[in-house]
């Protein structure tokens, strides 16, 4: 796949996703012996943040040090860097630490990831942004969360902010120490931390919010279900090819993010079994409409509208809904298109057959597919450049006020 599109996997879902999501008192019964620790405490993902760095950003959050974080961090990008010696002695002490690899990390399977999402990007493109992103817009918490939070004001922005931590993960040499996973993973936990000292403080927020801290170890698994374990589900749905150490591999890359999120090990899932279970129980049952959710997806979707796509607004109402379910696609009042609707159905499986060499003949409308892709790539690409991608920044507030 070319560069372009390979560095807009998960663009969409990265605009909205790693924000937060969670059943509102729900018990937690997923049990952590199939876990990639094997054995936990039981407690409830939900209740467990990340305190560590929680109260180091806090105290940078209110000591008006933001600036001098962001500034700092701004040129370190690659694994190969050293920790930048300007920021808060806390938060580099910190990141020396937190940059490390679990103990129990592949190597073999880190690298065959690396191959593994080069083959695989088209479909996770499509699978990330226009599944995994709009899916998020019905996760309740997770679409208040980022509405009411700074980014949720420019949401192209945010995206093309944020989009970096789905980009560096598929990069081949992402945990290699020419990649740059290590640095986006630790910079996206901090920007966190920032949000889980900020929202709180927003009434706007808190009129709308069932908790009161966002962003738990059980918000993000939930994001994570809503693009790895969704992303794993429509491969296996859609007849890709994978061998079952491509699917380990797969899976080893997103159980090392969860970790450097500051997921505990104890919940994050051993095998993709374990995955979908997971999900069952904790991401299929809390989908539903809200109105920052709505106003979010509309957002977005219009976004790809300025783009020359190759398509109308209502083929791309019908791919979300090929993708997520007449539902959903109800719920977002994304009107309806039979001829697009048709196509799709008809032409996305032979789009994946010619791609894969089993069919030997190009489909009819392998182009326009082809085209969709390329288009989506630039609509959330650092606003439509292809040059140079915008760097993740810690916030200094919330959602401005109207």
């Amino acid at each position: 796949m070319p560069e372009l599109n390979r560095r807009s996997v998960l663009t969409l879902g990265a605009a909205l996703g790693f924000a937060g999501a969670a059943v509102p008192g729900a018990a937690w019964a997923w049990p952590s012996t199939g876990s990639v620790a094997g054995s936990g405490s039981g407690l409830d993902p939900q209740q467990v943040w990340d305190p560590q760095i929680d109260q180091i950003m806090a105290s940078i959050v209110d000591n008006g040090q933001v600036a001098q974080v962001n500034d700092a961090m701004r040129n370190w990008v690659h694994n190969w860097q050293p920790v930048p010696s300007a920021l808060p002695t806390d938060l580099k002490n910190y990141f020396q630490e937190s940059t490390k690899l679990p103990d129990w990390v592949d190597w073999w399977k880190l690298r065959r990831a690396g191959d593994f999402h080069r083959r695989m990007d088209s479909y996770l493109f499509f699978i990330y942004g226009v599944g995994g992103g709009i899916m998020s817009t019905v996760i309740p918490r997770e679409a208040k969360s980022v509405y009411w939070s700074k980014g949720g004001a420019d949401m192209q922005d945010r995206a093309a902010k944020t989009f970096a931590f789905g980009y560096d993960l598929t990069d081949k040499d992402a945990f290699e120490w020419s990649g740059e996973f290590k640095v986006t993973a630790n910079k996206t936990r901090i920007v966190h931390a920032a949000v889980r000292h900020l929202l709180p403080q927003s009434p706007h927020w808190q009129a709308v919010a069932d908790e009161q801290i966002p962003i738990s170890n059980g918000d993000i698994l939930v994001t994570f279900h809503s693009t790895g374990t969704f992303a794993h589900k429509m491969l296996k749905q859609w007849d890709v090819p994978m061998s079952d150490y491509d699917e380990a591999s797969f899976l080893h890359a997103w159980q090392v993010a969860l970790h450097y999120l500051g997921v505990q090990d104890e919940y994050i899932p051993a095998t993709w079994d374990e995955a979908h279970a997971q999900a069952d129980a904790t991401l299929t049952p809390i989908l539903g409409w809200t109105p920052e959710g709505q106003d979010l997806a509309e957002v977005l979707l219009g976004l790809t509208a300025q783009v020359d796509l190759g398509v109308t607004r209502g083929f791309l109402n019908e791919f979300v809904r090929y993708m997520l379910g007449d539902e959903i696609g109800d719920w977002l009042g994304l009107f309806r298109d039979e001829t697009s609707k048709k196509i799709i159905e008809e032409g996305w499986p032979l789009y994946i057959k010619f791609r894969e060499s089993l069919i030997p003949v190009m489909p009819t409308n392998f182009m326009l597919f082809d085209k969709f892709v390329k288009g989506l790539a630039m609509a959330f690409l650092n606003k439509g450049s292809s040059t140079q991608t915008t760097p993740i920044e810690v916030p200094d507030t919330n959602r401005p006020s109207y």
